[in-house]
């Protein structure tokens, strides 16, 4: 079985697993998505990690996400207006890295910083 989006004015409205000869008798544009794509990466369903598979579309497609026929990309709305959408990954990209440390953080769009959330 494979992974399906319905896609209407450029945007994931629904997402099935189904068979290609059951998504070729639906009305509309179905696109094939994979569970196992992330950033452009294939990676493996038992480990987790990049296992050199065919990455489809650049992300797996969740209701709500763009579909760019130009790119063939699948990728969430854009987050923040600061963020960029990286073009390898097709990933939203804030201004500045987020802090690699043990803390949580949210992005301040007023700021344009991260903010460490309390505990």
């Amino acid at each position: 079985m494979t992974h399906f989006a319905k896609v209407e004015n450029g945007i994931v409205t629904q997402v099935i697993v189904a068979e290609q000869d059951f998504v070729d008798t639906q009305e509309g544009t179905w696109v094939q998505t994979s569970y196992n794509t992330i950033g452009g990466v294939h990676y493996s369903p038992e480990t987790r990690e990049p296992d050199g598979g065919v990455a489809l579309r650049k992300n797996y497609a969740g209701i709500g996400y763009v579909y760019d026929s130009e790119r063939d990309a699948f990728y969430s709305q854009q987050p923040y207006p600061s963020w960029v959408l990286n073009e390898d990954t097709c990933l939203w990209q804030a201004p500045i890295p987020m802090p690699e440390d043990d803390n949580m953080y949210i992005w301040n769009e007023d700021t344009q910083q991260w903010d460490q959330i309390s505990e």
